[in-house]
């Protein structure tokens, strides 16, 4: 029986990457979801519902295939910092990141498009940045980089490669998927004919 198609429900190359890495052949179709915090929403929960919320709306354009959807966020001190706005929002952000720890949450769906069935789950990881200096985030932000990413940063970057002293957990939550448990749970659907 052939394995169904997948569809990752995100326009992020870095996804795309991380995807492609591990021998997973797969198209790309973005979603149109809106990406806003409840008031009383705990961020885990705001991160698992986004990526259930991204999969369905792609899964609901397809018979059939399995659907791939997530979100990641950058948290300190309870408060979510998500893309930023303007190069000012950027270091704002990167100043409070700065000599800290913070926690980064990357959840993901995966929607079998057939039977509209579906698990999630998520990644986590604790991230310390050093201290940077303001000439060193200007020179990030100048890169362009900071621009699409939760946090204003992406521990791949150039730049970015060198602000975190330390992780505790997994790496490549923080880069966009915990690629691991996306991998296991494909796996474990393909071996169960086809259904979640």
């Amino acid at each position: 029986m052939n394995s169904p198609t997948l569809i990752l429900a995100s326009s992020s190359p870095r996804r795309r990457q991380l995807l492609t890495q591990v021998g997973l052949e797969f198209t790309v179709e973005p979603p149109d979801v809106e990406e806003i915090q409840r008031e009383g929403e705990a961020p885990v929960d705001f991160v698992r519902r986004l990526s259930l919320e991204k999969a369905n709306a792609v899964a609901a354009n397809h018979e059939s295939g399995l659907v791939l959807g997530s979100d990641t966020i950058v948290v300190l001190g309870g408060e979510i910092l998500g893309k930023p706005e303007s190069a000012e929002d950027a270091f704002a952000m990167l100043s409070q990141l700065s000599g800290n720890q913070h926690t980064v949450y990357t959840g993901f769906s995966i929607v079998d498009a057939s039977t509209g069935e579906s698990i999630t789950d998520l990644g986590e990881a604790e991230v310390t940045f050093r201290e940077l200096e303001e000439s060193e985030i200007w020179d990030y932000i100048a890169t362009g980089s900071p621009m699409d990413k939760a946090g204003s940063y992406g521990i791949q970057d150039d730049m970015g490669a060198i602000f975190v002293e330390r992780i505790n957990g997994d790496y490549y939550t923080v880069v966009g998927l915990p690629l691991m448990k996306v991998y296991l749970a494909l796996r474990s659907q393909r071996e169960t004919n086809l259904h979640l």
